[in-house]
């Protein structure tokens, strides 16, 4: 009889070692599989996030050329080491950038189960979206009647007679923490703007604080051109429609858009408008409605 249970004990406690060691197994290849997954999904969240910021970045320059696009994707790639993971740029339809990305993801336990590496594909579109809604705007108007033919000379009248009637107008921005007429000019307004505020017209002599801000802003810029993204030559102005007027004098506008404006030129001691072109462009600002029209001034945001 003490022979038969110590038989019986010896195989109970074989057991048990073969079934731990077959728990551990089971808990190594689960732990793995658990690291393994996340490695893949930290992998993948970080080349998702490139390939958004990639086409948020390079479509800003879809208003210039595939050359521009091409360069700020790969320069937005090589900051995130994924230069070799791109599959495809493509600007579709002069409105969407489309990003494709795709790298082989290396794993660990898994290739225990010959699982060697999983191919991760992300794609990312970003679109250019008129603005409805903008910061650093200059106190200075277009009025939506006027047709932009983009990279003509116009001329924005500023002096006493024509800053409040006419197709252009000299605009009173205010609100907490407004600048002067010079300051908003030259620095742009620290305030948002949305399609739909109501803005009043400014009063007064602006010739000499108009010719200030302007100057200022081409010295900053001396040899900028249209396409360079920091260049202070670029103003973000008011596209309007009438809103109240008295007699023959325009009272306050509308904002039904925006437009940039790329100055020409330094203004002379005599001159009362400001010499320039109309540009497409992208900046920072948001995307208005569907009903906000097109002027040229656009904010990019991801299409989904």
């Amino acid at each position: 009889m003490k022979r038969f249970l110590k038989n019986i004990t010896r195989k109970e406690s074989g057991n048990a070692i073969v079934l731990m060691t077959l728990a551990m197994g089971v808990v190594l290849i689960l732990a793995g599989l658990v690291i393994d997954g996340g490695h893949l999904f930290m992998s993948k969240s970080h080349l998702q996030k490139t390939a958004n910021a990639a086409a948020l970045s390079g479509a800003q320059e879809i208003v210039n050329d595939q050359a521009s696009v091409d360069a700020v994707v790969t320069q937005v790639l090589d900051s995130h080491g994924e230069t070799e993971s791109l599959r495809q740029s493509t600007v579709e339809n002069n409105q969407e950038l489309h990003v494709e990305l795709e790298k082989d993801v290396p794993l660990f336990f898994s290739s225990i189960l010959g699982i060697e590496n999983i191919l991760v594909n992300v794609d990312a579109k970003a679109g250019l979206n008129p603005m409805g809604e903008a910061k650093g705007v200059v106190p200075l108007g277009v009025d939506e009647s006027v047709p932009l033919n983009y990279g003509e000379t116009y001329q924005l009248k500023v002096d006493a007679g024509d800053s409040t009637a006419g197709n252009f107008g000299v605009l009173a921005l205010e609100g907490p923490g407004a600048k002067s007429y010079e300051e908003s000019l030259t620095h742009g307004f620290d305030e948002n703007l949305n399609v739909g505020d109501i803005i009043n017209t400014q009063t007064g002599n602006i010739a000499g604080p108009t010719r200030n801000g302007v100057d200022y802003r081409v010295s900053n810029c001396p040899d900028g051109e249209v396409t360079q993204r920091d260049c202070s030559r670029i103003m973000l102005v008011i596209v309007y429609k009438p809103y109240s007027q008295s007699s023959n004098q325009l009272k306050s506008v509308e904002i039904t858009g925006f437009a940039y404006f790329y100055i020409n030129e330094p203004m002379g001691k005599n001159d009362d408008s400001i010499s320039g072109i109309f540009i497409k462009r992208a900046g920072a600002g948001t995307a208005g409605g569907e009903s906000t029209p097109d002027r040229g001034a656009y904010a990019i945001r991801l299409v989904e």
